[in-house]
């Protein structure tokens, strides 16, 4: 466990000084500032932290893709050489704990911008939507992946169209097809997510497991 943690660790430390976290960084500052640019009214603090949740998926993804992007092939191999699977933890927990720093940027700023300040549910269900999110943007992100998809253009494409299927998908009302980030904003906006987010939370966690596990056997022939 010492050795996967010491990797993720060493590949931070690589995503942060090749200075590609900047890229998602700049883009989340974008997206907040869009977001918050009035402050949030009275009485939509739920409804106003499931759409930041959501919509920080596809930014959470590109953050996913850039970490696992930026090792070379060749350091990666040798990694895999020596770690064996554990390679593969490492690189999902660096990526990770990367989105999870953007979330509560995020969250941070969500609650400078609030009218009225949120009950403790409604500050834990942000919270927890904000990892649910971190959880799609990871499996998203690993799945267009350059040890996945070798071409940047097609990896791009590829995680624009995989958000958009999320959006359609949940908007039709299949909320079992994909991760239901429709679903999160449709019922925070009726009043209904505090009662529906243990299923909202199964739902959305449905898909990433089964992401990931299909990112875990790619892995396996495509090092």
């Amino acid at each position: 466990m010492t050795s996967v943690i010491a990797l993720a660790r060493f590949r931070v430390a690589g995503y942060v000084a090749s200075h590609r976290a900047l890229q998602p960084l700049i883009g989340l500052l974008a997206l907040l500032a869009i977001l918050y640019a009035t402050a949030v009214p009275a009485g939509q603090e739920i409804a106003a932290t499931a759409d930041s949740a959501a919509m920080l998926v596809p930014v959470l993804a590109w953050a996913a893709r850039g970490l696992l992007d930026t090792e070379p092939d060749e350091q990666r191999s040798v990694a895999l050489s020596a770690l064996g699977p554990r390679e593969l933890v490492s690189g999902l927990l660096a990526a990770f704990s990367s989105l999870l720093v953007l979330a509560a940027v995020a969250e941070a700023a969500l609650l400078t911008r609030l009218a009225a300040s949120p009950t403790l549910t409604v500050l834990l269900a942000g919270v927890w939507l904000h990892l649910l999110s971190a959880v799609a943007g990871l499996t998203l992100g690993a799945l267009t992946s350059r040890p996945i998809l070798p071409s940047p253009a097609v990896s791009t494409i590829a995680l624009i169209l995989g958000y958009l299927s999320m959006l359609v998908i949940s908007l039709a009302g299949g909320r079992w097809l994909t991760v239901p980030v429709m679903g999160w904003m449709r019922d925070a906006h009726h009043g209904e997510l505090q009662a529906t987010l243990p299923l909202l939370t199964v739902q959305s966690l449905l898909w990433p497991a089964i992401g990931l596990t299909a990112y875990a056997w790619l892995r396996r022939t495509r090092p």
